[in-house]
This record gives C-alpha cells, sequence and structure tokens, in this order.
C-alpha cells in the first residue's frame, strides 16, 4: 500500500443516506489511501450497496462530506464522481454488445464535434499495456468472454481518469484463473498509486486486502487492517456470533438413482445450450455443477423441471420418462425448483409471505376450504416457515417485495425444500447473500441429502460446490467436460474446464 502521501485518496465524514424511516447509512466515516486496497464487508442490508452508489453520485446523502485528495466533492451525478477521480466497475457491466471496445470505452467523452478515435486508440493501448491487459479495441463486446468485458470496464474506468476504482462483487462472473489476473492487475493498479475498494462477500478475496471496514446494520462497526484480524474476527464484527464451516461428510454408499440424463441436447435462438448432457444422481447424493454463468446449468434444471423441452435425449425420474409431463405433474412427484434469480422467478414480489409459500400448488386440498384458500391453514404453515427459516419478516403477511435477498430466499427454500421429497434442482442457492444466510443454506441442504432427497446443485460459488458436493461436474458451453468425485476436484483441476480447457477430465 503506497504510504507516501499525507492526503487520503479518499475521506468519508459523517455520510448518511436515508430511504424514508430506514437509515441505510447511519453517520459512517471513513478514509483510504492512495494504493489501497480497502474492502467494504457487511451482511446484505448492511449499506454496502448505498454507500458506494453514493460516492458514485448515483444517490444523494441526507448528511455528510465526501473529499477526493483533500478537495471536498460535490458528487450529485455519476458525472461528477467521474470527473472527481472516481470510477465504477458495475457486477453488470454497463456495455454495449454491438459496440466494439474502442466505441464502449469512448462513448461520450468527445468535445466539439469530433473525436480523434486514433488518439483515444493509442491511449487505450498504452492503459492496456501498463496494467496487464490484453484489450482489443476492434473487437465487438458481444465477441468478449466474460473476463474480457471486466477488462474493458476497468480500462474504461482508467481513461476517465479514475483515481479511486470501487468494484463490487468483481469475481461473482469469472473462473478462478480470471479471478486470480483480476488480483494481479489490482496489484498494479495499487502500485501506480490508485486506490481500490473491493465490495465482496467471499472471505478468501476480502483477506487479500490492505484494510477492511465492516458495517452492520448502515452503521461502521470498525476499520482494521487486515494482516492483523483473522476470518473469524471479521465475520463475529459482520454477524456478531461465530459462523460455523459446513462440509458434506462422506455417505457409505449411494441408493438408487433419482435422476437420469441420457444424451439430452437443446438448442434455442440459434445458440447449443445442452451437448448430449448423460448424467445420473442417486438419492442422497449431491452433484454440484460447476461453471461460468451463461454455460447451459440454468436450462439443465429447467429441463428437468419441465420448463424446457430437450431437441432429444431423455429424463427419467425414478425410472419414469417424465419428458412429456407438465411443470406440475413434475412438481408433484417430489420436485423442488430454487431459481437463480428469486424476484423474477422465484416470488411474486406483490404477494405475501403466505401466498408465495403456496405458489403453484394454491389447488392442493390442504390449502382450500370448498372453493375458497384456507387462510387458516396458509396463516399457520407460514408462520411455521418464518420461524423455521428465521426469516425477518413483520408476519405472514409482508410482502416478498420489502424482503431482503436472503430473506426472500428462505422463502424460496422454505417452498421448494417442502415439495422436494425425491429431488432438489438448486440454482445459485447462495447468490448475493450474506455469510449467515449461507451458513443457514449450506445446513439446509446438507439436511435435505441426510434425508435421502438427491440434489443437482448449481453454483457459481465454488466454495459451495466443495464444501457441498459428493460428486463434482464441470459444464462449457452445455456440455459436461468432466465428472469427479469430490476428493479428486481441485481448483487445478476445475478451473481450465470452466474455461473450456478439456485437458485432465475425468468421468
Amino acid at each position: 500500500m503506497t504510504t507516501t502521501s499525507a492526503t487520503p485518496r479518499l475521506a468519508v465524514r459523517h455520510l448518511t443516506k436515508r430511504f424514508g424511516a430506514l437509515i441505510a447509512n447511519d453517520d459512517v466515516s471513513l478514509t483510504i489511501a492512495p494504493g489501497e486496497l480497502h474492502c467494504l464487508l457487511g451482511e446484505n442490508g448492511a449499506g454496502k450497496s448505498t454507500f458506494s452508489a453514493c460516492l458514485y453520485g448515483l444517490l444523494q446523502p441526507e448528511a455528510g462530506e465526501i473529499e477526493i485528495d483533500g478537495v471536498t466533492a460535490e458528487l450529485t451525478s455519476p458525472a461528477k464522481a467521474i470527473a472527481s477521480g472516481i470510477g465504477m466497475v458495475h457486477q453488470h457491466f454497463v456495455l454495449v454488445p454491438s459496440f466494439t471496445v474502442l466505441e464502449n470505452i469512448v462513448v461520450g467523452t468527445g468535445s466539439g464535434l469530433r473525436l480523434d478515435m486514433t488518439a483515444a486508440r493509442g491511449r487505450i493501448l498504452d492503459l492496456s499495456r501498463q496494467f496487464g491487459l490484453e484489450i482489443a479495441p476492434d473487437r465487438l463486446v458481444a465477441d468478449l468472454s466474460v473476463g474480457e468485458k471486466q477488462w474493458v470496464e476497468i480500462v474504461k474506468a482508467l481513461y476517465l481518469g479514475a483515481r479511486l476504482l470501487i468494484l463490487d462483487e468483481p469475481t461473482a462472473v469469472l473462473t478462478p484463473q480470471e479471478s486470480e489476473r483480476l488480483f494481479a492487475i489490482i496489484q498494479q493498479l495499487k502500485a501506480s498509486g490508485i486506490a481500490v475498494i473491493l465490495i465482496s462477500h467471499k472471505m478468501n478475496e476480502v483477506m487479500r486486502s490492505d484494510r477492511v471496514s465492516v458495517l452492520r446494520k448502515g452503521r461502521l462497526v470498525g476499520t482494521v487492517t487486515t494482516k492483523d484480524v483473522t476470518r473469524d474476527d471479521l465475520t463475529m464484527m459482520m454477524v456478531g456470533r461465530p459462523v460455523a464451516q459446513v462440509h458434506a461428510r462422506s455417505k457409505p454408499g449411494a441408493g438408487e438413482t433419482a435422476l437420469s440424463f441420457t444424451g439430452v441436447s437443446l438448442a434455442k435462438g440459434g445458440r447449443t445450450h445442452l451437448k448430449n448432457v448423460t448424467l445420473d444422481l442417486a438419492a442422497g447424493e449431491i452433484i454440484g455443477i460447476a461453471g461460468v454463468a451463461g454455460n447451459g446449468q440454468d436450462e439443465l434444471l429447467e429441463a428437468v423441471a419441465g420448463l424446457v423441452r430437450p431437441d432429444s435425449g431423455s429424463i427419467h425420474l425414478r425410472g419414469e420418462d417424465i419428458g412429456a409431463l407438465s411443470v406440475h405433474d413434475i412438481a408433484r412427484r417430489g420436485v423442488g425448483y430454487v431459481p437463480s434469480d428469486r424476484f423474477r422467478d422465484g416470488l411474486v414480489s406483490d404477494f405475501s409471505i403466505a401466498e408465495n409459500l403456496i405458489l403453484g400448488q394454491h389447488w392442493d386440498e390442504r390449502w382450500r376450504s370448498g372453493p375458497f384458500l384456507d387462510e387458516t391453514a396458509t396463516r399457520r404453515s407460514a408462520e411455521q416457515a418464518i420461524a423455521s427459516y428465521s426469516v425477518m419478516a413483520s408476519g405472514p403477511d409482508m410482502l416478498c417485495g420489502r424482503l431482503s435477498g436472503g430473506n426472500a430466499q428462505k422463502v424460496i427454500l422454505a417452498r421448494e425444500f417442502a415439495k422436494a421429497r425425491h429431488l432438489l434442482l438448486c440454482n445459485q442457492p447462495t447468490r448475493g447473500v450474506d455469510i449467515g444466510v449461507i451458513e443457514f443454506v449450506h445446513g439446509e441442504l446438507l439436511r435435505k441429502r441426510e434425508e435421502g432427497c438427491a440434489i443437482l446443485l448449481v453454483s457459481e460459488e465454488l466454495e459451495d460446490i466443495f464444501a457441498l458436493s459428493d460428486r463434482i461436474a464441470v459444464m462449457f458451453r452445455g456440455e459436461i467436460l468432466g465428472i469427479f468425485p469430490r476428493h479428486e476436484a481441485d481448483i487445478a483441476r476445475i478451473g481450465p474446464l470452466m474455461a473450456g480447457h478439456a485437458h485432465g477430465a475425468a468421468a
């Protein structure tokens, strides 16, 4: 960390941001030095996103002062933030697919009637060389890998003069090798004096920072030097209690085959989503599907749930071909499905918790009183689910759209785990949730496994995959490139397969 300058790159004093009665950031003060990697850590709803949005001009605080290099900054818009030397790489990239890399970087930066594209290309190539980024200015963004798109976002921020760079969950969609490369780039940025704010819930990344600021319920719990604390120390600061590490224990033997794919292929929109997938899953077994997002994992689970129909091949559930069954009929056979996008596909935001807990089951006799819903039965069930899954809510009538991400996930888990007597399809169960919820989700998945439920687990979080799986399958462009027993799997074998390099695959 560069310490030659006595003036902080960023100084925030008494920042407060409210949304009605909710205080999202409560009197937060911190400083960040030039060349420092500073991690912002906290549970869902702790105020991390609000704080970074205030720094980038997306939100304006009700109170507080922000200084950049000793100068008070009025960050009333992203344009003002950029002019003050603040750049931000969002978790969901802000790029135009049909534009070239060069066009995406320079759009909106010209003055007068013309933009000197030759000079712009030269500066982009200079920045790329300086920070070890391989950027081809004339390639279409649509043709880039996820990792390459992130490099473009970083170069764009540097091109615009960023001296403070905010990275929001930057490795969420990267392979392990791309994540390592990102941290190598961060070291280059630090060496040049650029300060970096890292927002991450991955403790192995947090521990690579110089300092960590921990937020809890909108307030700054403290700022610590990373080398002076342990992961457990930071977890205690973040959630106020110890968090146990959950790992699957080996089982003596697999049960009968619960789910079987044979030569399953699917193409749509001119793209192959599944390619000759053949896989068996036993009762009481968890198979983890590792892969970068968009390589057929969603379609694999949707095909089992009946949401899409494969072009060829067969899927058998406990020996029965379910290819022609409806979504409802498949669910009634004891299948639970946790989708990757909780608010788009898993919940109706304007429905209550009680209503969401019976979605797709509202015609079942246990929820009916004649032609009407039995509100007593649905409320009683919802109260039990809220208690069992520790959902932070005012009660069964609370609208799901008002829940935090972690609590919304718990509602989906409560509903789908109850349905999953034989098979659970679980897609990104810990996406965007904090360490306390991750601990809970892991424990519930292992409980279902011990009950004899077969679980097909899709996660971009390799910590989930390694902690929970009995076997690990790696998908790339719709194809399973390798299947490993957990004890034979490691990053060195899994990572290259996630990037499409098929050497070292196991069957």
